[in-house]
């Protein structure tokens, strides 16, 4: 997830991992049947919605407009 909202944002420094730290919040896996049957299906993949946030980030907070700044696709 690091290395995605990486590209995404364009930050070009070393991400560096510690492994001697907790890895974050356990897994926590959901059973998505139950909304499936009601018809819902994800519109956008994990990439899509990151870098729609990240470009309405930027517009929003920060003025710079359009996506243009939202980093590059490459991973």
């Amino acid at each position: 997830m690091a290395q995605t909202i990486q590209a995404v944002v364009g930050y070009t420094g070393e991400i560096v991992f510690d492994p001697s730290k907790p890895d974050g919040t356990p897994r926590k896996l959901l059973d998505v049947t139950r909304i499936h049957s009601l018809g819902w299906r994800a519109g956008l993949d994990i990439r899509t919605g990151l870098r729609k946030a990240y470009a309405d980030f930027l517009s929003t907070l920060c003025g710079v407009p359009g996506s243009a700044h939202a980093g590059n696709d490459s991973l």
